[in-house]
């Protein structure tokens, strides 16, 4: 047996870090999660992606006493952009979450199947999707979804 390390780097900042363009990608995913139907977990989440060309769409997660259909705030996001923008890649995304005392201290990871979808569209333009985790204490800045899913499965594996 040979183990394998793998080590993924994330970069912790506070807001005033961010750049101009990040901070606004952040506030507007913190906003997102007004627009989320959550009245089953009462877990707000917001999500917010940049495409290539500058503009930003909004996803916020959907309940359904049917479970599990609804969908996450980073798939309604993501879905949204493809459906009308189908040209133009993502190259951020942000993910807000609170609960009914807030917004979390600590930054919320997005779900495996929503990290599956990033990874997808990551892959279908060859090019990494900048990840922002807000939470109150900071914001985890990723450089790739294939930070947060280092083991892929996308199209070339199956060739």
């Amino acid at each position: 047996m040979k183990p394998i390390k793998i080590e993924i780097l994330a970069e912790l900042l506070q807001m005033d870090e961010l750049t101009a363009e990040d901070r606004l990608l952040v506030e507007q995913a913190k906003q997102a999660t007004a627009n989320s139907y959550a009245r089953y977990s009462h877990f707000y989440v917001g999500a917010a992606l940049r495409l290539q060309d500058g503009r930003i769409v909004m996803g916020a997660n959907q309940e359904n006493a049917a479970f599990p259909s609804g969908l996450c705030a980073e798939r309604t996001a993501i879905f949204s952009a493809q459906a009308q923008w189908p040209d133009q890649p993502v190259v951020a995304l942000a993910i807000a979450a609170r609960n009914e005392q807030g917004f979390v201290a600590t930054p919320v990871p997005p779900c495996g199947a929503c990290r599956q979808v990033m990874l997808e569209v990551e892959d279908r333009y060859k090019q990494p999707i900048r990840i922002l985790l807000y939470g109150t204490e900071g914001v985890y800045r990723i450089a790739s979804v294939k930070d947060l899913l280092p083991f892929t499965f996308v199209d070339e594996n199956m060739r």
